[in-house]
């Protein structure tokens, strides 16, 4: 199997990094990192591992197209990805590997993601009805998802995947850039059948939003366009009819946890810019849309549907999230 580890700063997290998949107790895999730094800059660290291979890209290309570099770039059965901010305990990928093994049918697994502060950062994703998304039981403690158990779709923080799966689907869309990627790849492969499971056992420590900043103007034009992407490629049509009021009452609780400095909005007016700046990133990213609106025509007849449309709703509406609680988190 292969870890792939996408970086952009390369900096000393991504030799920790390294250096704890080094450790890991299952021991037949291969770490691939691409350096999406236009620099050599993961190079310049001198990192040695003898399994360790590093991939070059002259520009950023983005998180999911990393990830496709790397699974084209070998012929492994499970594919793994890890931020490069993110240290995994040494029985990560055992658990994983096992949890796979266990049924053909599981595509992904999800990790326990813990914060650096003891805080659960993820359990598997959860689903908002407008196409946004969200880390399951993120500031709960870690002793509360303790249980394996189904879950809708894994972070791509701490992720594993079965190549065939990824293959069928289509792999990752390069087009997200940052942000929602996981969340698209994961609710194509559920359309297909496949299935994801949480292993708890599988614990990561992570540095939340180290490559652009917890609530910068990029952030927030990336993942109200790709939550938007992420609807019109996925949702059935009852769905993406209802999906504009979600995103108005999304919108109201925004406003005010925002005036009360809470959530993302209220991050976002501290440190990046006020609200009609706010309001102009979410105007952009629906002329992006607009923009690429044949494309994604497309990319919604792509997808391979083998559950009907109310059993897809039925999935999602299973691991949902409401609007309110996106807005506060």
């Amino acid at each position: 199997m292969i870890v792939i580890v996408p970086t952009l700063n390369a900096g000393e997290a991504l030799r920790e990094c390294i250096r704890c998949l080094e450790k890991q107790t299952y021991t037949d895999f291969a770490i691939i990192v691409v350096d999406n730094s236009g620099v050599s800059a993961a190079r310049a660290l001198g990192i040695e591992a003898a399994r360790l291979r590093v991939i070059e890209n002259r520009e950023n290309v983005g998180f999911g197209a990393a990830i496709n570099q790397a699974v084209e770039a070998s012929e492994s059965e499970f594919v793994a990805t890890i931020n490069d901010d993110a240290e995994a305990h040494p029985g990560w990928l055992k658990s994983l590997v096992e949890a796979m093994e266990a049924r053909y049918e599981i595509g992904m697994c999800a990790s326990r993601v813990v914060l650096a502060g003891g805080e659960l950062d993820s359990a598997g994703m959860l689903v908002c009805g407008d196409g946004s998304s969200k880390q399951r039981g993120q500031g709960a403690r870690p002793e509360e998802y303790a249980r394996a158990e189904e879950a809708l779709l894994p972070s791509g923080s701490a992720a594993l995947y079965r190549r065939d799966m990824l293959e069928e689907i289509g792999g990752f869309d390069g087009d997200y850039f940052l942000y929602c990627e996981d969340t698209d790849v994961g609710l194509r492969a559920r359309w297909g059948a496949w299935e994801c499971r949480y292993v708890p056992e599988a614990w990561v420590e992570h540095r939340y939003s180290h490559s652009a900043g917890r609530a910068s103007a990029l952030k927030a034009y990336l993942v109200e366009r790709n939550r938007l992407f992420t609807a019109v490629k996925n949702f059935p049509v009852g769905m993406l009819v209802r999906a504009p009021f979600v995103s108005l009452a999304r919108y109201f609780w925004h406003a005010v946890y925002g005036r009360a400095g809470r959530g993302t909005a209220g991050e976002f007016l501290a440190e990046s810019g006020g609200a009609l700046q706010l309001a102009g990133y979410v105007w952009k990213a629906h002329w992006a849309v607009v923009r690429s609106w044949k494309a994604l025509r497309a990319k919604r007849r792509a997808v391979k549907r083998r559950i009907s449309p109310r059993q897809f709703e039925k999935l999602v509406r299973g691991h949902s999230i409401s609007a309110r609680r996106v807005a506060a988190l």
